[in-house]
């Protein structure tokens, strides 16, 4: 079971690194086939949101570094410094992370759900790939078992403080009442719907949702009485937007400093609070060295994000509880799992020679011996048969000091005496 985890999130990087690892939707079947053209590659799922990164694979040899390599060949042009933010986990430990990953606990914000969504988008990414096998299947599904588990029975959900929610109440401190405000969504994904739906709740006076896909921004416009824009209608429209709250998959900036120059211009310097919500970042970073523009990323929204993390606190320890029993179970089971060909060998082995015996003891009873002398040999016979090899691989381990053997004989006999059996042929 050379299960591996490789990744890069929130707390080990800040979005200017994180970015460059980020895939979008349409990149990560292609990274999955390469990734999978890697000798020690069996199985491979690709994780990758606004605040993480993460590999998890099945490795034929533990060799973990390899991904690394790969990746950052790739990726990163062999940068160290970007090299030694990454954290790995093997085994035990990547079902135990793996299933706090699903439940909210790594999360930004504790708790939150989008992440559980994210994570069956990625399994059902990998498996329409075909990099998903049976171990990397029954890996994922029980994590989302064991998700499910924790959030119907701790409070690790409640009032969980979203990054949308976050942005939006970042707004309300700089603008206070926002019905007298625009604000311009860019994105129509599951974060900007948040965003809408709080913006919507604080009353905000004018709302435009800018999105590739138009029918899409018009879906989620229409709920709040908006109107929409394709992505390269913004220019157009940036001078009227108050607030601006970008959440796209592009891999490349959708605002970029030259347009945000000119809408100031037109506002005649009226400023525009705007929160990057994106990995890789939809607006380019030099934007916040603007006068009048206040640019906050999802690093930036940490404290507002903290602020009702306490409350969850104690929900965490009891989540952590459950994640450690159930990543005990799960580690268990697979163990047991390795042993089924040894035990389905041996029973097929005793069975063979319980065969090979009684038709021997059968042949004794058609020559005349009695009943009794052939239940006798039968015994006896089956007995050292079945002992035989084990008594002489025993022996052969202790002359050679390997105890660990004779003490897993031991606990495999369930001889609490050492002495018990002495009487062997």
């Amino acid at each position: 079971m050379p299960f591996f985890t490789l990744g890069i999130n929130h707390q080990t990087a800040p979005v200017d690194i994180r970015e460059k690892l980020a895939f979008n939707r349409e990149q990560i079947p292609e990274v999955l086939r390469a990734l999978r053209e890697l000798p020690e590659v069996e199985e491979a799922v690709i994780l990758s949101t606004c605040n993480r990164t993460e590999i998890y694979c099945e490795l034929q040899e533990d060799r973990v570094e390899r991904i690394l390599e790969w990746l950052a060949a790739t990726r990163i042009d062999d940068d160290p410094t970007v090299q030694e933010r990454f954290y790995t986990y093997r085994d035990a430990d990547t079902v135990r992370h793996l299933i706090r990953v699903a439940c909210g606990l790594d999360s930004l914000v504790l708790g939150e759900p989008q992440i559980l969504g994210q994570l069956k988008d990625a399994y059902d990414d990998a498996r329409a790939a075909g990099t998903v096998g049976a171990d990397m299947h029954r890996l994922f599904q029980y994590a989302f078992q064991a998700a499910k588990q924790i959030r119907s029975e701790t409070a690790i959900g409640a009032s969980a403080v979203s990054v949308a929610y976050a942005a939006v109440s970042l707004a309300r401190q700089i603008f206070g009442d926002l019905s007298g405000h625009t604000a311009l969504l860019i994105g129509a994904g599951e974060t900007i719907e948040l965003a809408a739906s709080y913006l919507g709740h604080r009353a905000i006076g004018r709302l435009i949702v800018a999105n590739r896909t138009v029918a899409r921004a018009q879906e989620l416009a229409a709920r709040y009485n908006g109107f929409a824009l394709a992505l390269n209608q913004i220019p157009e429209h940036l001078a009227d937007a108050d607030i601006v709250i970008s959440s796209t998959a592009s891999p490349d900036p959708v605002l970029r400093r030259a347009e945000v120059e000119a809408a100031l211009a037109a506002r005649r310097r009226k400023p525009i609070f705007m929160v990057d919500i994106a990995v890789p970042r939809d607006i380019e970073p030099s934007v916040g060295e603007l006068e009048d523009i206040y640019l906050y990323t999802v690093d930036d929204l940490h404290n507002v994000i903290e602020e009702n993390r306490a409350s969850r606190e104690q929900a965490a320890k009891e989540a952590e509880d459950i994640v450690a029993a159930r990543a005990k179970m799960f580690i268990d089971r697979l163990r047991a799992l390795d042993a089924v060909p040894v035990i389905r060998g041996v029973r097929s082995a005793a069975h063979a020679q319980k065969r090979r015996a009684v038709e021997e003891a059968k042949r004794m009873l058609a020559a005349g011996r009695s009943p009794e002398e052939a239940l006798e040999w039968l015994g006896h016979t089956l007995t050292n048969r079945l002992l035989h090899a084990p008594s002489a691989n025993l022996r052969q381990a202790a002359q050679e000091m390997r105890l660990d053997i004779v003490q897993a004989a031991r606990e495999l006999f369930d001889l609490d005496d050492p002495a018990a059996g002495e009487d062997e042929d």
